[in-house]
This record gives structure tokens, C-alpha cells and sequence, in this order.
């Protein structure tokens, strides 16, 4: 075996030491016998042992360390062997990790340590490597990264695999990811290459807090340093693009991983098949699996769970129980996370009793109800406004093991708020602080929401105080404000212990208000029209180590814009922050400036946008603008619309908002013009462009163009409002040549759904239908 791939394998104690004792051979008993005479009797032991390095090996080592009743003298030995490469072995590594893990064992290695520094005996980083990793096993993440940041006490520099072990307790919590990365920068500059397990640490942490951006630029990076990426990566990888939703950026890596020659598992396959049934995307879904089937896979537990899943996620709900009959004739028991899907699926298609006897029949088959199958039935009774029964199921399960949880409790205070209720959802609230819970801040934003929107912004303001109360604002500013250079130079000096002691108090210090909160809030105020209050609010999460999103500036931009301050709006849209790459702000602006019939700066806006995300270059850019300006705007829009369909991520939101902007200019020709283009590119025009559109038309007498855009909204099953309907066909009553359309119109419209006879608000209307229902029956 390879060192780099044996000693990985010590990092990741993917093994126990084996305690059979084999029998050695009587030159080995002769060796084993020196060994154990020299650490009883010689002080020190190092020289001692010289002259026998050419008759040890990793088993006798192994073997003396596991037999000595010293502990102490069986660190010494291992600690002396760990300075040669072919002495190191799993079994001596894993036996050191279980001493340590004794009473008072970590006390005893560090003295020994201590003694041989007294001493000038060197010590290899591969004695830190082994403390880390037992005070990791036993849970003591402080106390690995402080053993970490002693190497340079005894002089001893970090390895890769020592580097790995503090990274790999670093990466468990997010806080800590700072921390985790200065001491990667560290590592770099340290000349210390990274391996590929370094990278499987660092992707496999970030992944697993949902930063899928930061792990890709982590897989770049590594494959850029020639590391190729082992199976373990790429399945990393590939589930967590499937959980962002990238489900065709997962594919091609699936087919890559295949290409390299890395034979993809059953993980990565459910990891990739659950990424299309999430996304409900069932036919490819299928396709993949029978791509997987060929290739020898077998549908399992897992596999079904997320069929059904995407099934019930479809509206296919008698596909996902069909297949469900299916699975248990093939033996193949479900779990709870299946139970769990079953009772959301029931939930969804409305049979909420039977969810509630599926719920209760699983304690029967062995299978206790856990929190999420409770919390899916109470949301489903809270959804059909039965609160009473879900207040009810919810006391039912503090009785249970499945104790409440905070998606339990914000699911009531949600619905109590969603009902008027906030009475209601505040007794909730207090109920849970008075069991000595501490509310999540997910539960907290609920209230604060439910407060917000039934006008209480006094009571709602004070619980984000009660939420801030005791927080350490000093240490979120440090967090914010200096990015990761504090904790670079805390590493450098070897103060490492500190930083995460800061952090760690950090992470301890309860639910602190988080972006939603303090956007929930700014909200409220908006809507109360009190923008000054809202604009306080932005600073005040500034102050307290909180950025921004795109949500936090939409609700800001949109609020003033209502009290008309336009320009203010405008100055914040040029703040320098990355909320300006949300293409959610810029249809905010569009919106407003298209009220404002400003429909040259919406179309800037968009235009400047696609310039920021390299979907526009300079050069196109102003060779569509020179279009607009000569009046060639069909040539434009044309041109525009041919490098925006290019994207992944085109939405047809933008054109709507345009579409609706020169309707409310009384651009009609212009709005019509945009109406063809998008039809012809099969680009969706939405039922409130089509109805301002067919309002205008008509009011204009432009009939035909009228019928043509109503035409298409019977194509695409759009139902549009009654209103709308009366004001065009009475528009075509009033002309003497249209009653035959008339009558064409209204057939496809019952065909369509449309209860015709509430609309026939018209005598001339009505006539009509009476006359064609005579000739009907004559003939």
C-alpha cells in the first residue's frame, strides 16, 4: 500500500485495531522481548532502540504497544517509531486513538511529550495527528484544535495529514469555516501541499451547509493542481448540485465521473435520481434510472423513496401509491423516511384522514412516527384550517418521543398569524420559553411576521429586542467587517485556540436575529409606509455583522417607490453591494420606471444587467441601443431576446413588465409589436399582459388584434376575468359584422370553462344566443 493512501486511511480510522493476539514467530518473540526489556530498563529509550530498527516491523510495534501495561512507555514507542514511515501502520494508530480515549490518557500522552521536549527528543507531526484525532472521536473539538496549535511549542511543523485532521473538526460546524479556511491559507503558504483528501474535506464540509458555489470553486481549484477527484468527490459533488436544483450541471458531472474511469455507486446514482424527482422532472427521472439499470444498478429503499416523492411532487399521486404496492411486493420494507413521504403525498391530495390513520398505523409495524411525520399532518390540518386539530396533534406528540421541534411550532404560530390569530400564536410562543426552550429564529420570524402584518410594529420591534438581547455585536462586527484576515493573522501567530474560542462563543450565544428577521421586518415597515424606519433597520443589520440580500433591497426600492421617492430608490440601486447581480431588483426598477412610462430606462436597466453577467458585451450593447434610438425597436427586441435565450436561467419576466409598461403608456402598436415577437419565439406572454393588451385594443376599436390576443389565451388555457371577457365581446357586438365571431368566440370559450351565460351581461348578447339556440332546434 502506498503511505499516502495508508496514512489517509489512519486520518479517516475507517478501521478498528484488530485485538486477536497472532502468535509471532520465537525471532519475533526474541525482538518483542528486547523491546519491552529496553522500555522497562533503559532511560532513555531512544538510543536504545537504534540498533533493532532493521529486525521491527508495524506488527511488532503494534504488538508491543497493545501488550505493554504502561501506557505511558507504549506512547514513547509509538512516538519514536512514528519518525519512520514503514514502522507506522492503522493497528498502532488506531490502538494510540483508543488509549487516548481512556481516563486520563490524553494527560499522560501530553507528559510524555512534555518530557521528551525536556529532553530535545524531536517529536513528528504525526504524533499531533493522532491526539487530534482521538480528541475528535471523543467529541472534543476545542481541545484538537488546541493540541494543533501546540505543534509550534515543541517545533514541530504540520503536515498535510495533520493539516486534514484539524480541518476535518474545523469544517463540522459553519461557524467555523473562517477558521477552517485561514488555516488552509495557512497550509499554502506554509508550502504545505494539499492532497486530495484535504479537498474531500473542505468540498464535503461545504456541500453539507448548502455553499454548493464555494465547493465548486473548491473542486476547480483542486483539479487545477492536477489532483483528480477520487468517487467520493464527484458523489459530493453531485448531490449537492442535485440539492441546489442544478440537476443538468449534476449530470454532466455523473457522465465525467464515468469518462475518468471512476465507476459511480449507488449513492451517486440516488443522489442524482432524487435530484430530478425533487424538481418533479418524472420522465427524466425514469430515463435516468433505466440509464442506471443498464449498468447493472438495482432499484432499493432509497430509489423508491425518492420515485414516489417526485411522483406526488408531479400531482401523480396514484403513480407514487402504485409504485409504493409495487415496492412492498419485492420484500423492500419502508423506513420513516418513506412513511414520512407517504403522509406528505396523502397530505397534499387532500386525504388528511388517511394520512392520520397511516400515522397511526406505524407504531404497529415497529416504525415510531418521528417528528417529521407528525409535523407533515399538522401542516396539512393547519393548511385546511383546522387548527383546533392541529393544536390537538401537536399536544398528542409532546407526549411521545417525537418531541416538538421548531418547524412544529412555527408551523402553528404560521398558520394562527395566517388566520388573524397572532393572539393565538403568541401564547404559543411564550408556551415554548416557559418549557425552557429556546425558540428558533425560524420561530421567531414567524411572529415577527404575523406581528408585522396585523400592523403591531411596536410589539414586533420588541422581540427582535428580546432576540438581540445578550449578543455579542462586537464579535459579529469582527466577523463582517474584517473578513478572514483576523483569523489569518490569529493562525499565523498561533493563536488558533482563540479564534475558535471567539467563534465558538459566537455559535453559543442562542438565536440571533438573522437576514429574514430584519427583512420581515423592513417589510412591515414599508407597508405601514414608515420608509425612514425601514431605512434605519438597514443599518442597524449592518451594524450587527448582517449583509443585505436581494429581498432586503427589493423591499427597500419598492417602499420608495411608493412614497414617491424615486431618486432615493435609484442611489441605493447603485450602492455598492452584490444584491445588484439579483435580477429580482432590477424587475422591481423596471416595474416602477414602466409606471412612470420611462420604458427606455426599464429597457436600460435590463440591458445593464445582462452586461453584468457577461450575457451582453459593450459592442452589442450599444449596436441595440443605436436600434432603439432610430426606431428600429422590433430589431432590437429581436436581438435582445436572441442573446438573453441563450442563458440557462431566462426568464420571460423582464419582456412582460416591458409589455405591460407600453400598454400603460398607450403604446399599443409598439406593446402589439412585442405581443407577435414573443409569440413567435414561444416565449409565454402572461394573462395580465394579454388583458391589458385586449382592454386597450378594444378601447381603440383594433378588433381584430383584439380577437387575435384573446385567441391566444384560449390556446394556452389561460382563464382570464369576467370583466375583460364582457368588455371585448361587447366591443364586438357593437359593430354589425362580428356577431358570427361572437358566436365563434363564446363556444370556445364554454369548451374552455368559461361559464358564458354569467358573463352575457347584454341584451344584443343574449339575443344572439336565444337566435342560435332556436336555429339549433329547428334544425
Amino acid at each position: 500500500m502506498r503511505p499516502q493512501m495508508f496514512l489517509r486511511s489512519v486520518i479517516q480510522f475507517s478501521s478498528k485495531p484488530s485485538r486477536t493476539h497472532h502468535r509471532p514467530y520465537s525471532s519475533e518473540l526474541n525482538i518483542s522481548g528486547e523491546v519491552i526489556a529496553i522500555l522497562s530498563n533503559k532511560k532513555p529509550i531512544e538510543p536504545a532502540l537504534e540498533p533493532l530498527v532493521p529486525f521491527l516491523s508495524r506488527k511488532l510495534i503494534a504488538s508491543v504497544i497493545r501488550d505493554h501495561p504502561n501506557p505511558q512507555l507504549g506512547f514513547r514507542l509509538f512516538i519514536w517509531a512514528s519518525r519512520r514511515e514503514r514502522l507506522r501502520s492503522r493497528e498502532s494508530f488506531s490502538l494510540l486513538i483508543d488509549m487516548l480515549s481512556e481516563e486520563n490518557g490524553c494527560d499522560l500522552y501530553w507528559q510524555t511529550l512534555e518530557e521528551l521536549r525536556s529532553r530535545g527528543v524531536s517529536v513528528d507531526s504525526y504524533c499531533f495527528c493522532v491526539v487530534i484525532s482521538a480528541y475528535a472521536k471523543m467529541g472534543l473539538a476545542e481541545k484538537a484544535v488546541e493540541s494543533f496549535g501546540r505543534m509550534k511549542e515543541f517545533d514541530c511543523r504540520p503536515d498535510v495529514f495533520t493539516y486534514n485532521a484539524v480541518l476535518r473538526v474545523m469544517m463540522r460546524k459553519e461557524v467555523f469555516f473562517m477558521l477552517a479556511f485561514a488555516v488552509y491559507n495557512e497550509m499554502l503558504k506554509c508550502n504545505c501541499a494539499p492532497n486530495r483528501y484535504t479537498f474531500g474535506v473542505l468540498i464535503d464540509g461545504l456541500y453539507k451547509k448548502g455553499r454548493m458555489g464555494d465547493a465548486q470553486k473548491m473542486f476547480d481549484d483542486m483539479t487545477g493542481r492536477g489532483i483528480l477527484p477520487n468517487r467520493v468527490t464527484y458523489t459530493i459533488l453531485i448531490s449537492g448540485l442535485c440539492q441546489r436544483g442544478s440537476v443538468e450541471d449534476a449530470k454532466k458531472l455523473f457522465h465525467e465521473m464515468k469518462a475518468s474511469g471512476e465507476v459511480p455507486d449507488s449513492v451517486a446514482c440516488n443522489a442524482l435520481l432524487d435530484g430530478f424527482c425533487k424538481l418533479g422532472r418524472m420522465v427524466e427521472a425514469f430515463e435516468v434510472l433505466r440509464m442506471f439499470e443498464r449498468d447493472g444498478f438495482v432499484l432499493g429503499l432509497r430509489g423508491y423513496s425518492s420515485l414516489i416523492d417526485g411522483l406526488f411532487r408531479a400531482g401523480r399521486y396514484d403513480e407514487g401509491f402504485e409504485l409504493y404496492e409495487i415496492m412492498l411486493k419485492k420484500k423492500i420494507k419502508p423506513d420513516v423516511v418513506l412513511y414520512t413521504i407517504l403522509i406528505q403525498g396523502l397530505s397534499k391530495a387532500g386525504k388528511v384522514e388517511d394520512a392520520l390513520k397511516l400515522l397511526s398505523s406505524m407504531p404497529s409495524k415497529g416504525i415510531p412516527p418521528d417528528t417529521y411525520c407528525y409535523n407533515a399532518v399538522i401542516k396539512a390540518l393547519c393548511e385546511q384550517g383546522l387548527l383546533e386539530e392541529g393544536r390537538s396533534l401537536h399536544l398528542e406528540m409532546s407526549e411521545t418521543e417525537s418531541f416538538p421541534d421548531e418547524f412544529t411550532h412555527t408551523i402553528l404560530i404560521c398558520s394562527m398569524c395566517r388566520n388573524g390569530l397572532v393572539g393565538k400564536a403568541e401564547e404559543i410562543f411564550k408556551e415554548i420559553e416557559k418549557k425552557g426552550c429556546s425558540p428558533s429564529v425560524a420561530t421567531f420570524n414567524a411572529l415577527i411576521d404575523g406581528l408585522c402584518k396585523s400592523g403591531e410594529l411596536k410589539e414586533a420591534r420588541l422581540l427582535l429586542h428580546k432576540m438581540e438581547v445578550g449578543r455579542p455585536a462586537s464579535l459579529f462586527l469582527r466577523l463582517s467587517h474584517s473578513g478572514n484576515r483576523s483569523f489569518d493573522t490569529m493562525v499565523e501567530s498561533g493563536s488558533i485556540l482563540k479564534a475558535y474560542k471567539d467563534l465558538a462563543h459566537l455559535a453559543d450565544t442562542g438565536n440571533s436575529p438573522d437576514i429574514v428577521t430584519y427583512n420581515v421586518l423592513i417589510n412591515g415597515f414599508c407597508k405601514a409606509g414608515n420608509i425612514d424606519g425601514a431605512l434605519k433597520l438597514l443599518n442597524v443589520l449592518q451594524l450587527k455583522g448582517l449583509s443585505p440580500d436581494s429581498v432586503t433591497y427589493n423591499t427597500l426600492i419598492n417602499g420608495l417607490h411608493r412614497v414617491g421617492r424615486e431618486e432615493e430608490a435609484f442611489k441605493l440601486f447603485y450602492a455598492k453591494d452584490d444584491f445588484r447581480h439579483s435580477p429580482a431588483v432590477y424587475r422591481s426598477l423596471m416595474t416602477w420606471s414602466c409606471r412612470k412610462r420611462k420604458i427606455m430606462v426599464a429597457v436600460s436597466l435590463w440591458m445593464k444587467y445582462l452586461k453584468k453577467i457577461s450575457c451582453l458585451d459593450e459592442e452589442t450593447a450599444n449596436e441595440i441601443e443605436q436600434c432603439f434610438k432610430e426606431g428600429e425597436t422590433e430589431r432590437a427586441l429581436r436581438r435582445l431576446i436572441e442573446l438573453d435565450t441563450r442563458r440557462e436561467e431566462f426568464s420571460f419576466g423582464p419582456y412582460t413588465i416591458w409589455l405591460i409598461g407600453l400598454c400603460q403608456a398607450g403604446r399599443f402598436q409598439e406593446a402589439l409589436m412585442v405581443f407577435s415577437v414573443l409569440r413567435e419565439k414561444k416565449i409565454l406572454v402572461t394573462p395580465p399582459s394579454c388583458v391589458k393588451l385586449i382592454h386597450g385594443l378594444c378601447k381603440r376599436e383594433e378588433l381584430d388584434a383584439a380577437i387575435d390576443v384573446f385567441t391566444y389565451t384560449l390556446d394556452n388555457n389561460f382563464k382570464l376575468m369576467p370583466r375583460v371577457c364582457n368588455y371585448l365581446l361587447s366591443s364586438l357586438l357593437q359593430t354589425r359584422d362580428r356577431k358570427g365571431v361572437v358566436s365563434q368566440l363564446t363556444n370556445r370559450m364554454e369548451l374552455a370553462g368559461y361559464d358564458v351565460d354569467s358573463m352575457l351581461r347584454f341584451k344584443v348578447l343574449k339575443r344572439l344566443r336565444h337566435r342560435k339556440s332556436r336555429v339549433l332546434i329547428g334544425t
